[in-house]
């Protein structure tokens, strides 16, 4: 539990006093959920609309939710700043979408962009199964055998996939790019056996694991790097934020950000310039948040009008941070021109004895300002209201806050990463 304090009553903390906590959770503030998966139960999204968290930053993976992320934000999105600030916590205009292609399913995406003669996969061949070998062997470790090429889709055109990416961002009132990033973990399941096809959920999305045995194959990194590489210039080209997945590649993902960003570093002056600077004389840093922030209270749509595009996105949130606090503030380097937040959920990062053992130091670790929480859940409605709750306690306690000033802090922290 937060501090709490015996000697005055509870009491609304700010951002500038954190005082003591009220007993009961802030909903009223606006809690923000910056990642989650709800339509792989599309029968949870009517819940979204009684739901007490404010807002619900939710994800496209694979080619069977980038529709169902774009029909469910076009009943409830939050449209500009504005209304994200509302303190309305019942009002049904709750979802920021945001659309990519995880690595779990990066294989099935054949990269055209350097042409065609650095292609795995030729669609106009006459052998479209040789093809589709060709390509499977060429992305996946371990080579497969026919039967389990067999069970994967025909590959989808990156290229194709980008274009179709930046029409929905263009047609959402606000959007992000994600989930997208790097697993040298994952393995991509057997196939469905037959007897296992007729008895299962019908409820969930086609296209996930779904309880199946993993088989020894993964994709490629270098594949990976190459799929996660075109989505963050498509970030950076609309200057919208990203939602990134990092798995046992903390250094391989620092690497592909950092090689966008190269010859775009900011200045970091020296403690002699610093002084030699007037106080509220312009920044001589090359800052590149002006560009993006300004006339944001106007909406999205003027805010990417005025953005300059950049071979990388504007801000970055590393979704479920497992990284050591070393790694964490490699991140935080004021030579980065990225804005790179961090969030957590009770799912990933307190899901086993290590992952909770280090929490605390981590948290202590992230600045206030960079600080985002999130559910990481399947299905809309109460269980994704309590974890959220339950992470938004437990890192008021590492950080010594109030409830009411985590919710308020972490509420602007994600102002801050959705429109900049």
């Amino acid at each position: 539990m937060c501090r709490t304090s015996h000697d005055q009553p509870p009491y609304t903390a700010t951002l500038e006093h954190p005082g003591v906590r009220a007993d009961d959770f802030p909903w009223q503030i606006g809690v923000c959920d910056a990642h989650c998966h709800p339509t792989d139960t599309m029968s949870s999204i009517a819940s979204i609309r009684g739901m007490r968290a404010r807002a619900l930053t939710i994800m496209a993976t694979r080619c069977q939710d980038q529709d169902l992320v774009a029909s469910v934000a076009a009943q409830h999105v939050i449209k500009n700043r504005a209304a994200l600030g509302s303190t309305a916590s019942q009002s049904s205009d709750k979802v920021i979408p945001a659309f990519g292609w995880h690595p779990w399913f990066s294989h099935q995406l054949y990269d055209d962009t350097a042409g065609a003669v650095n292609s795995t996969y030729d669609p106009a061949a006459p052998n479209a199964a040789e093809q589709k070998a060709k390509h499977y062997s060429a992305v996946l470790s371990s080579s497969p055998d026919a039967e389990f090429v067999a069970s994967l889709p025909d590959p989808l055109s990156l290229s194709s996939f980008i274009a179709e990416t930046r029409r929905r961002v263009l047609d959402a009132p606000v959007a992000l790019i994600g989930e997208i990033g790097l697993d040298k973990a994952f393995r991509l399941p057997w196939p469905w056996k037959e007897e296992d096809r007729w008895s299962r959920d019908e409820g969930l999305t086609p296209g996930g694991r779904e309880g199946r045995t993993l088989s020894p194959h993964h994709v490629k990194m270098p594949h990976q790097v190459q799929v996660l590489k075109a989505q963050l210039q498509l970030a950076g080209e609309l200057g919208v934020a990203v939602s990134v997945h990092g798995v046992q590649a903390h250094g391989v993902l620092f690497d592909a950000l950092a090689s966008l960003w190269k010859g775009h570093e900011r200045e970091v002056l020296s403690r002699r310039k610093q002084k030699l600077v007037a106080q509220g004389a312009e920044d001589f840093s090359s800052s590149d948040e002006d560009d993006e922030t300004e006339g944001a209270e106007d909406g999205a749509r003027l805010c990417r009008k005025r953005y300059k595009p950049k071979p990388f996105p504007p801000r970055i949130c590393l979704h479920s941070f497992s990284g050591a606090p070393q790694m964490l503030n490699q991140y935080l380097n004021p030579a980065i021109p990225a804005r790179v937040f961090f969030s957590f959920s009770t799912v990933i990062n307190l899901s086993t004895a290590g992952g909770e053992s280090k929490f605390p130091e981590v948290i202590q670790a992230c600045p206030d300002d960079r600080l985002l929480v999130e559910s990481d859940l399947h299905s809309a409605g109460d269980d994704m209201d309590r974890l959220l709750e339950d992470m938004y306690r437990k890192v008021c306690d590492i950080k010594g806050w109030t409830l009411e000033y985590g919710v308020e802090r972490i509420r602007k922290n994600y102002e801050e990463f959705i429109f900049g």
